[in-house]
């Protein structure tokens, strides 16, 4: 059997990532391959790829570019300038103080990136100043920030919200589960926020975990994960685990008795959080199917089966909408 699909990612981001090489003259069909995507799959808007693709991809550019930010930023950040601001940030006293130190060290570099983070008494927030070249650096900025910080601190910091300074993207879908709080385009500037009282928050980490945590960065920090914090979180969890256990997938009247509300509250819920029940089901068995594809195992029409579709016809024609292709097409490249 296939192993369960971690939630995969949009060809928007692959191209993000390809924007950098080409910015250095650099032949993004090699880069591809080695990462085993199809040099044709960026050309396609419904195109999606595995964590596991978009992790060898963004090795590979690493190795290609010798940037930290793959080409991607004002200036060129050399291989192992992140790992020495986490190194200065470390021991600090709370994370408030590792955010302005980390923050700092950035800033003595010309054409860094330049962060600041702004105290109040219910919220803290940490904001870009000035324009960086690509969109793409900004949100890498927030996210790496924000899983540094949770890291540091051994818990998960829920981010109340997440504002950026352009307009909305074709995959603005995406960033609600990406950041796990409302997030808003066209803002004045980019931020997040999240409450204050985590400013005063020890560090639980020392350097044997730093080193570990380098061995696998930027990668860990800027793969998706599912806190739980918010409702389609708990849904889109709940469903991949039944699914890993058989084709049926629970119903919502199933699902908001496990979560211990009714079936109107859980609708409400997720209408609120920009997302419904239908489509977190169809997300689980989209991101379970492209991940069977990719390895290439399985037989597409076990994989339909364990995906719980009655018929390989009713499969073809869920992941041609999910995808704009066949499953044999897709396997075939």
């Amino acid at each position: 059997m296939a192993s369960t699909a971690k939630r995969t990612i949009t060809v928007h981001h692959v191209r993000a990532l390809l924007r950098g090489a080409r910015r250095h003259g650099l032949d993004t069909v090699p880069l591809l391959q080695a990462a085993g995507i199809p040099p044709l799959l960026p050309g396609d808007d419904r195109a999606r790829v595995t964590p596991s693709q978009f992790a060898l991809l963004f090795r590979a550019l690493y190795r290609a570019t010798g940037d930290e930010f793959l080409g991607l930023g004002q200036a060129p950040s050399r291989p192992g300038t992140f790992a020495m601001m986490c190194y200065a940030s470390l021991g600090c006293r709370d994370l408030g103080a590792a955010i302005e130190r980390g923050t700092a060290f950035y800033r003595l570099f010309p054409g860094g990136p330049d962060l600041a983070l702004r105290r109040g008494e219910a919220e803290a927030v940490l904001t870009v100043r000035g324009a960086l070249p690509d969109p793409f650096v900004d949100e890498c900025l927030m996210i790496i920030w924000h899983r540094l910080c949770s890291w540091l601190v051994g818990r998960r910091i829920p981010l109340l919200r997440a504002h950026f300074a352009y307009p909305p993207p074709p995959h603005r879908d995406e960033y609600g589960p990406l950041f796990g709080c409302p997030v808003r385009f066209g803002a004045g500037a980019t931020q997040a926020a999240f409450a204050a009282h985590w400013l005063a928050a020890p560090l639980v980490r020392d350097e044997d975990d730093l080193a570990v945590m380098l061995r696998r960065s930027p990668f860990e920090l800027l793969s998706r994960r599912a806190y739980g914090t918010t409702v389609a979180e708990q849904v889109h969890s709940a469903l991949a685990g039944a699914l890993r256990a058989s084709p049926r997938l629970p119903t919502l009247v199933e699902v908001a008795a496990r979560l211990a509300v009714s079936p109107a509250t859980l609708r409400r819920r997720l209408q609120r959080e920009g997302t419904s029940y239908q489509r977190l089901k169809d997300t689980v068995r989209r991101d379970a199917a492209i991940a069977g594809l990719a390895e290439g195992r399985e037989p597409i029409a076990e994989l339909a089966e364990r995906l719980g579709f009655s018929e390989d016809t009713s499969f073809h024609r869920a992941f041609r909408r999910w995808t704009g292709t066949t499953p044999g097409a897709y396997r075939g490249q």
